[in-house]
């Protein structure tokens, strides 16, 4: 995320969107991108407390996810496998924001987007 708003800095540097337009991107990435636990829920597969109990352990161990939860019986290896597949698919860019909430065409943000990552060569 914070590559996302080092690109969003860039763009509102050169004048070509503003702080806010940043902030929207960000949240809508946030509604769409969805966390894998939330994704089971909806399905059937984790209760609340299952999720919770999953991110508690996390905290201690430092594992994924998907790990903890095929480790502990709470979901299968495709489960989770299918879970992945639904979140890598369903994944917003945040670029792929600013064009979808209208802050850029999407040629403007293919060139720009060209443009950073030039700059970011010519600085490191």
């Amino acid at each position: 995320m914070a590559e996302a708003y080092r690109f969003g800095s860039f763009l509102v540097a050169r004048g070509l969107i503003t702080n806010e337009a940043v902030i929207s991107a960000g949240l809508l990435q946030r509604r769409n991108n969805r966390k894998l636990g939330e994704l089971a829920k909806d399905r059937g597969w984790l209760t609340h407390d299952g999720i919770m109990i999953i991110l508690k352990m996390q905290e201690m161990t430092y594992e994924k996810f998907g790990e903890i939860a095929v480790k502990k019986n709470y979901l299968t290896g495709n489960e989770v496998h299918e879970l992945l597949k639904e979140q890598s698919d369903s994944y917003l860019y945040f670029g792929e924001a600013l064009v979808r909430s209208g802050a850029l065409s999407p040629e403007t943000m293919r060139e720009q987007l060209e443009e950073y990552h030039k700059s970011k060569r010519v600085t490191s």
